[in-house]
């Protein structure tokens, strides 16, 4: 499920739900809509995954 891999990236990199949601999805109510049962579309599931991928290997370069 995507909330499952969004609390642990937030757990992993100690970004605020809301900071994660304006990055990702340019919304800060994104993870607890999600959090509340929220499903997004599979464009939006996408985005998502990509912005974190994309993230990670930001952090991991420096």
């Amino acid at each position: 499920m995507l909330i499952r891999q969004i609390e642990k990236f937030l757990e992993e990199t100690a970004m605020p739900s809301t900071k994660f949601g304006r990055l990702a999805a340019h919304d800060p109510r994104f993870v607890l809509d999600l959090r509340n049962g929220r499903t997004p579309r599979a464009r939006t599931r996408t985005r998502i995954e990509r912005f974190m991928n994309q993230y990670r290997e930001t952090a991991d370069a420096l």
